[in-house]
């Protein structure tokens, strides 16, 4: 019989799903030492968020370690690669604290606005204050959402039927789905200054940190009211603090933070101005339910010989059918990654040609890790799973093309990625030793690398414009590990792609981009995952 270790508190259903067909120990509170010591005797692992599954735990797992399982949406606690490299399916339950998400979202932004914990500890002080405790109503004012997943979505409709405005930015949604639900969707700009209140529903990457910050709030109205119940380091905490002690902030509704356990957060300085809560978004008896069934389910499932419907790491196909494309497969999810971060606007079409012989092969699983490359700049959780179905859902459009004549290459990818903006053109190789290159960029050719960290410009071609970018990353102490230009002739505009070993700061990209003759200047952040070499997805694509 299998064996199942539960290291975090599990709701009982969870449990009796599993004890279906396995042995299942429950140990929830297990020091790090014990488990690196008793791991390798187990199948599966079912954690929540208090265990950190580290490489030094997933290598102690043995071969018999089939999956690990995370009771929640984030997998912030596993570590992904090491999981991926040792041949382990990673699931998580995606959808399960929706609902609760969503509600809490609703239930602090009418605490903010009611002043309902400051009233409620004021009345158990045994005062009666109701001149202190004068409130707003959320009638009729303007709620503006960033990010409209399935929590963002819910919180809008319900603050819809309560008789808000519901004015929303997310790159990924669709005009005919904002129509659908009477949703005017907008700038992050329009965000800005339009909105009475705002909530954020996105995930923290490195294009949303800080999103909210002295800038940004300078944008905003007076009187503006501000609620994250969505992740931590989406605002600028202290900039928030400072925004709300000049007046300039009415108040804040803040469940996540940058820091967890919070231990020095300057909000925590502000009183009645704010309403905190300990990160109790997914902290309803029925999420912890939900998810604890998810999971569980997953794990029986799959120990059974079957699929994880959300695995983060392993698509649900065929390994052969995978196998006959499996080494473009990374390439795939960096050619889509680096074009969504190549280009604005909201995501219509995304057109993919498959080229010589790869054209003769079912390249349906390259289209899939193409979409996973474009959504996850942008959607928390995308996976080759849910990445063709999130696409749907935003009315992103698939046309997939085959040319079997070959050029200059034996085999080829190339995609376009269509906004309401623009189009942005890339195309992909592998050459000798399987080592991937990007061949096109828009209209020029080029023989470079991806990297995790990249600067990319459009530039005039003249003397000493590398030489000036070189001398900003230079004295940035941003070394440069490769470059490579594609140009239409001498003297005409090229592009140039430098492969760093460093990200490189806001403000020296702002250099760059401020130099005379460059017409833009992008950084390009692939993570670690996407730069491995096609022979560290093995374990991956080749899973049973």
């Amino acid at each position: 019989m299998t064996k199942v270790l539960v290291t975090d508190k599990l709701n009982e259903s969870g449990l009796d799903i599993l004890r279906e067909s396995s042995e299942v120990d429950y140990k929830p509170g297990i020091s790090p030492d014990e488990l690196k010591t008793i791991i390798k005797n187990y199948d599966a692992l079912l954690v929540r968020s208090q265990t950190k599954v580290t490489k030094d735990v997933i290598q102690a797992c043995s071969s018999r370690m089939k999956i690990i399982g995370r009771a929640g949406v984030g997998v912030d606690n596993i570590d992904l690669n090491a999981a991926t490299e040792k041949g382990i399916i990673v699931v998580n339950s995606p959808e399960g604290n929706t609902t609760a998400a969503a509600e809490h979202t609703i239930a602090m932004m009418l605490s903010m606005a009611r002043l309902i914990p400051a009233a409620d500890i004021s009345m158990k002080q045994n005062e009666w204050r109701r001149a202190d405790f004068m409130g707003f109503e959320i009638f009729n004012k303007v709620l503006g959402v960033v990010g409209l997943g399935k929590i963002g979505s819910r919180v809008a409709k319900t603050a819809q039927a309560m008789g808000m405005k519901i004015i929303a930015y997310d790159p990924f949604v669709s005009q005919e789905f904002a129509s659908q639900h009477r949703f005017e969707l907008v700038t992050l700009n329009d965000i800005w200054k339009r909105s009475d209140i705002i909530t954020f529903h996105i995930p923290k990457t490195p294009e949303t940190a800080n999103l909210l910050n002295k800038e940004t709030l300078k944008m905003c109205k007076k009187g503006i009211r501000i609620v994250n119940c969505a992740r931590g380091g989406i605002i600028d905490e202290s900039a928030l603090t400072d925004a709300i002690k000049a007046g300039h902030v009415a108040g804040a509704a803040i469940d996540v933070f940058s820091e967890e356990p919070v231990k020095d957060s300057p909000l925590l300085s502000l009183g009645d101005r704010v309403v905190l809560t300990p990160h109790l978004g997914a902290s309803t008896e029925e999420a912890q339910i939900n998810v604890a069934l998810d999971v569980a389910e997953q794990i029986r499932d799959v120990l059974l010989g079957g699929y994880a419907r959300s695995a983060v790491n392993l698509p649900v196909m065929k390994p052969e059918i995978i196998a006959e494309v499996k080494s473009f497969m990374t390439l795939a999810v960096s050619l889509g990654t680096i074009a969504a971060q190549l280009i604005d606007g909201k995501i219509q079409e995304i057109q993919i040609e498959s080229k010589g012989e790869l054209a003769k092969k079912n390249t349906e699983p390259l289209n899939i890790a193409i979409l996973k490359g474009v959504l996850s700049c942008s959607v928390e959780g995308v996976n080759f799973v849910n990445a063709p179905h999130i696409a749907k859902e935003r009315g992103i459009k698939i046309i997939e093309s085959k040319s079997f004549d070959t050029g200059d290459y034996v085999e080829e990818l190339k995609i376009s990625l269509r906004t309401d903006k623009g189009v942005k053109t890339i195309a992909g190789t592998l050459l000798a030793q399987g080592i991937p290159a990007i061949v096109q960029l828009d209209s020029y050719t080029m023989n470079a690398t991806p990297a995790e960290h990249m600067l990319l410009t459009h530039h005039q071609d003249k003397p000493g414009m590398i030489a000036q970018v070189s001398t900003i990353l230079w004295k940035g102490n941003i070394n440069i590990s490769s470059m490579h230009v594609g140009r239409n002739g001498p003297r005409e505009m090229s592009v140039m792609i430098l492969n760093l070993d460093d990200p490189i700061p806001a403000e020296l990209l702002k250099k760059v981009a401020d130099l005379e003759g460059i017409l833009e200047a992008r950084y390009v952040k692939l993570r670690n995952d996407f730069t491995t070499k096609a022979k560290e997805l093995e374990p991956i694509l080749s899973s049973k």
